[in-house]
């Protein structure tokens, strides 16, 4: 059922409704954006796309350290706003695609072998970049009542995030508080996902190498046995952190990689795992490598093998704000009305826009995707993802209004 809006009502009309000639100018800048994917940290054409339509703009956008990446304040006479002390509020897009085919069959079609948006950051970046050059117009007619931090991150889909580099850099200085949307397939176009607390998961990695004494397969007494080591670790871990830690917290270990042996007669001498470790709770995921790594050992020890654990830090859940989800909300029933809202489920997914979490208040919406009376069940992470581009009208207009009623809180 949808959510209902908050009791706070706003008189009036919001400014900041897109204009039909840069709708179209933001349909075509994601459609270039599409054709060209580049991934994590290589960014470049992409960055120089952002940055030549600011600066346009007039705006004075500046590139992170790396070379992709950047970010750009918005609003009159900045310098006043900080010494007044009136915080940042940031709009976050992240920049990077991913390493699979685009099988879809549309014009726009990546035109890089083996590379596509198939997770939505086209969609993301030109929603931020849509609302900040609708606010750099607000703000030039004095209307924007805080200044606002466009940040347009690289790497999101490397381990453990663009968004680190990002921070650094000093992205996250005088910000008060941060939004982001997320492309959701599931949710229909027009409407929004919100969810107070958790709405992603923690993801880490996990990557096991196990070692013994081989031999012949007719005295396995004589050996570690390996192949019975490392399916006892693929098996009895996962069951150990189920019981280990809070059921409620979600941790749980998922292989997806396991090597050993090269002939039928030989017991091996080396084996080796790798997976996922996800958590729905912030606590234990603080908690799950040392969980982990006791799990690991004490199974390997039982079977008289080596175990060597590399854990490789992720990223934690995405963990909305009560408040910041209450203006998203209230944005999104001001300018669609309070259906335009609906409850979103915690996803087992990981997002590196937490990593901005740790610092400041945030929160993150499903933006949804899914056109109108298409029940075709799609997702993200596939070579035929797309959007219904109405989507990126939508997502302007919810930053625009949210960064306006924030304005309210001073």
């Amino acid at each position: 059922m949808p959510c209902e809006a908050d009791s706070e009502t706003v008189e009036g009309e919001l400014p900041g409704v897109l204009p039909s000639g840069l709708r179209a100018e933001l349909i075509a800048f994601r459609r270039d954006l599409h054709m060209h994917p580049e991934l994590g940290n290589r960014e470049f054409r992409t960055t120089a796309a952002v940055r030549a339509r600011l600066e346009k703009a007039g705006l004075r956008p500046r590139t992170l350290a790396g070379g992709t990446g950047l970010v750009c304040d918005i609003g009159r006479d900045g310098a006043s706003y900080a010494s007044a002390g009136r915080p940042v509020l940031a709009l976050r897009a992240d920049l990077d695609a991913l390493p699979i085919p685009d099988t879809k069959t549309v014009p726009y079609r990546s035109t890089i072998p083996k590379m596509a948006h198939a997770c939505g950051h086209d969609v993301h970046t030109t929603v931020v970049l849509g609302a900040g050059l609708v606010l750099a117009d607000l703000a030039e007619q004095g209307l924007l009542p805080n200044p606002v931090r466009l940040i347009f991150q690289p790497a999101e889909e490397v381990l453990p995030g663009g968004a680190l580099d990002a921070i650094e850099c000093g992205a996250l200085d005088g910000v008060g508080r941060i939004l982001a949307v997320h492309c959701d397939p599931k949710v229909e176009v027009g409407k929004i996902g919100l969810r107070t607390g958790a709405i992603t998961s923690a993801c880490d990695r996990l990557e096991v190498s196990l070692a013994g004494a081989g031999g012949h397969t007719a005295r396995p007494h004589l050996t570690t046995d390996l192949v019975t080591a490392v399916a006892r670790v693929a098996t009895d871990v996962p069951a150990l952190i189920a019981r280990r830690a809070d059921a409620r917290s979600g941790l749980s270990v998922t292989w997806g990689r396991l090597e050993t042996g090269h002939a039928c007669n030989v017991i091996p001498q080396h084996a080796e795992l790798a997976g996922t470790v996800r958590c729905l709770d912030l606590h234990t995921w603080r908690e799950a490598p040392d969980l982990v790594h006791a799990a690991v050992d004490e199974i390997a020890t039982l079977h008289r093998a080596k175990s060597e654990i590399n854990y490789i830090r992720g990223v934690p859940p995405v963990v909305n704000d009560p408040e910041v989800t209450g203006l998203l909300r209230r944005a999104m029933a001001t300018r669609r009305g309070r259906y335009a809202v609906e409850d979103t489920e915690q996803s087992l997914g990981g997002e590196d826009y937490s990593w901005y979490l740790e610092h400041v208040p945030g929160a993150m919406a499903r933006l949804g995707v899914r056109p109108v009376g298409d029940n075709t069940r799609r997702d993200l992470h596939c070579g035929d993802f797309d959007v219904d581009e109405h989507a990126i009208e939508v997502g302007v207009e919810l930053f625009t209004a949210a960064a306006l009623l924030d304005g309210n809180r001073m």
